[in-house]
């Protein structure tokens, strides 16, 4: 069951972003006056893609390596294509930045998550 619910959940998160990109504006929900704030929210939007992602995978696949690599494969993916989907959106526009922000923000996601199993996993054993 729990494994269904996690599919679902991400299932809906890929859905929510989708929704968002097809927007012809997003609203910043927090003004911080900093250059670049926009990096932090795809930043922070693909870190939890990166939690939900790999809590799919990791049932199916033993290999941490593998598990990694397809992982990041997926999120480094579906914001390109999120990217492309937003060049055909009135007033949004495809950066390339945006795509970086969205990869290194899933890649910490799914490395803090390979290390804290990896913890997890020691302390079960000892």
């Amino acid at each position: 069951m729990v494994k269904i619910l996690d599919l679902l959940a991400l299932l809906a998160y890929c859905a929510l972003i989708y929704w968002l990109s097809d927007q012809s504006s997003v609203k910043n929900p927090f003004d911080f006056g900093m250059d670049y704030q926009d990096k932090l929210y795809h930043a922070g939007a693909y870190f939890i893609m990166g939690i939900l992602i790999w809590r799919v995978l990791h049932y199916q696949i033993a290999s941490s390596i593998v598990l990694i690599l397809l992982s990041i494969s997926f999120c480094a993916l579906y914001g390109l294509s999120d990217e492309w989907h937003q060049s055909f959106i009135h007033g949004r526009e495809s950066d390339s930045a945006d795509w970086l922000a969205d990869t290194i923000g899933s890649t910490i996601a799914i490395l803090l998550a390979y290390i804290s199993g990896k913890s997890i996993n020691k302390s079960c054993k000892t």
